[in-house]
Formats: C-alpha cells, sequence, structure tokens
C-alpha cells in the first residue's frame, strides 16, 4: 500500500498508447522495408513487412525499442527475445544472430534503434550520485529488461523531433541525456556503467574487443593484448567471456567471419581471396568454418543471400 496514495508506476495505458505512437512515428518515417537513418544523430529506425531467416551482424553498442513485432537474438549459446514490451541494450560490439520471429505486412515489425556513445555515459555518470560499482563487476554486454514508463516517455520525446526538425540541434542531445539517465538509474545501469567507467575491467575488456574489431585479419597474440589492455592474461580472458560469451579467438574469429561475407556480397571476390584478406592463412579451414556458422559454403552461402 502507498501511503500518499499515488502509485510510482506508469498506468497501464499510457505506457500502451506510448507503444501506438512510437510504432507510427516508425511507419511514418520509413519509407522502405530495412534501416531507415533519421536526422537525429546515432538514431535510426527499422521496418519489416515479414519474418526472416537467421541473420549474422554486428551489433554497435545501442539502445533497441521495438515498438511492433519480435525479434530474437543468440550471442554465442545464450539467447535473447524482445518486443513491445521489452528493450535491449548491447554495451559493446557483438556478433550476433538475429532472426525476426513476428511481423506481417499488415503488422510489420517497428523498431527504433540509438547509438551510445561510452563516454557521454561515463560522463553523466560522473556527475551523478551513484553506488560504487560491484567489485569484479562482470555483465554480459547484452541485456534485455522490461520497458518502463520512464524509459520509454525518454525515448518518444526523443523521436517526436523528427515531427519538429529545426528542434532537433538544440534539444535532441537534451532528450538523448534525459534516455541516458533513465537508463543509468534503471535495470541496465550497471550494464553501461561497467564499460563506461574508465578504471574498470569492463573498460579495460571493451577496449580489447576494439583492438580486435580494428585488427580482425592481423594475428592475435593474447599476451600483447592482455599487456596493452593493462590485463593479465587469465583475468583478460575470463572478463572476455564473461562480456562477450566467448574467448577473444573465438570473437575474432566470428569478426573475420561476417566481413568476409560482407566482402563477397558486395564485391567480385573468390573465396580464396578473401580468405587471405580476413586473415586466413587455409581457404580450407576458412571454408569449413564459414560453413559451420552460415550453414552453407562460401559460394553457395552468397548464391543463396543473392
Amino acid at each position: 500500500m502507498i501511503e500518499s496514495g499515488f502509485s510510482t508506476q506508469p498506468a497501464p495505458f499510457a505506457l500502451d498508447a506510448a507503444r501506438l505512437e512510437l510504432a507510427a512515428l516508425i511507419e511514418r518515417y520509413c519509407t522502405a522495408d530495412g534501416p531507415n537513418p533519421t536526422p537525429i544523430g546515432g538514431l535510426s529506425l527499422f521496418r519489416a513487412s515479414s519474418t526472416s531467416t537467421p541473420i549474422c551482424a554486428v551489433y554497435r553498442s545501442v539502445l533497441a525499442v521495438a515498438a511492433q513485432g519480435t525479434k530474437r537474438l543468440s550471442l554465442a549459446d545464450e539467447t535473447f527475445q524482445y518486443d513491445s514490451r521489452h528493450y535491449l541494450i548491447t554495451s559493446v560490439d557483438l556478433p550476433v544472430i538475429g532472426q525476426i520471429t513476428e511481423a506481417s505486412p499488415e503488422r510489420p515489425y517497428l523498431c527504433a534503434v540509438l547509438d551510445m556513445d561510452p563516454r557521454r555515459i561515463a560522463e553523466l555518470a560522473g556527475s551523478m550520485q551513484l553506488a560504487p560499482l560491484p567489485p569484479g563487476n562482470g555483465a554480459l554486454g547484452l541485456g534485455v529488461s522490461p520497458l518502463t514508463g520512464s524509459v520509454m516517455e525518454a525515448f518518444l520525446r526523443l523521436v517526436r523531433l523528427l515531427d519538429t526538425p529545426d528542434d532537433i540541434p538544440v534539444l535532441a542531445p537534451l532528450r538523448e541525456q534525459e534516455l541516458l539517465y533513465r537508463l543509468l538509474t534503471g535495470a541496465q545501469g550497471q550494464r553501461l556503467r561497467s564499460i563506461a567507467a574508465t578504471d574498470s575491467q569492463g573498460h579495460r575488456t571493451a577496449r580489447a574487443i576494439d583492438w580486435i574489431k580494428g585488427n580482425f585479419d592481423q594475428p592475435l597474440s593474447i599476451d600483447a593484448l592482455a599487456d596493452a589492455v593493462n590485463m593479465s592474461k587469465s583475468s583478460l580472458h575470463h572478463h572476455f567471456k564473461a562480456l562477450t560469451a566467448m574467448s577473444p579467438l573465438q570473437y575474432q574469429k566470428q569478426i573475420r567471419l561476417q566481413e568476409a561475407r560482407k566482402m563477397m556480397l558486395t564485391e567480385a571476390i573468390d573465396a580464396a581471396t578473401v580468405a587471405r584478406r580476413v586473415g586466413y592463412e587455409s581457404p580450407s579451414q576458412f571454408s569449413r568454418e564459414y560453413s559451420r556458422l552460415f550453414g552453407a559454403p562460401p559460394l553457395r552461402d552468397i548464391a543463396r543471400m543473392r
């Protein structure tokens, strides 16, 4: 019982109305299926009129809110699902397999995605009186939580600026800061802070992830990588596994194979050449690992994709 007579939770109808408004905004500004960029920096809208087969992609550090429909994500052996009642957070770049499981021409999958800058998160978190992170905090870099009224309202205020483009340069940074504040004080706050805090193991591990992603075609020395991010080998392996659900070498392999697929889809290039480009010394090993991830050898998979 709440003695004041007021509930701190938003009324259910208010959250439902916000979902409907967000869905209407996405439909208005999505001119076609697929990702649609917007004039608001870092904000994109996505529409899909049908379900999809599993698709491999590298998710950046993002907030994703689905106003309609359902999507399933797999990260290594972990599976997550989000819909109009849940939001998704990724705190680092992660190779995932995504599948839209609920969508139709009458009720398309509609989602708004905001790229998040760890530096802005760190600056905002530093200005807030937040409890210290628990020692050894190592949350997985992807999480799904129930969509609260405070997060939804802040996100909706940001997306509404698409209707008043002249307001975007001044108000969009303020709306984004409000949204980050709501995330930091919500269920995903620790996940975001563990990456943004510069003296944390999570931040050091995120630097290791950035190095691998930027140098995926180079040989990977765990000793050198651990030294570069000021961690021991055992600590790097432990925190890397906790954050990404895979080892550094497994992460590098996923990035290499996804980059190889992207190259073959956009360039006239054979499998042996692309294998060398992404760092494989053995074309046969590349073909085996490619088939294991994508379900078919390179040539057959690319022909199917096209």
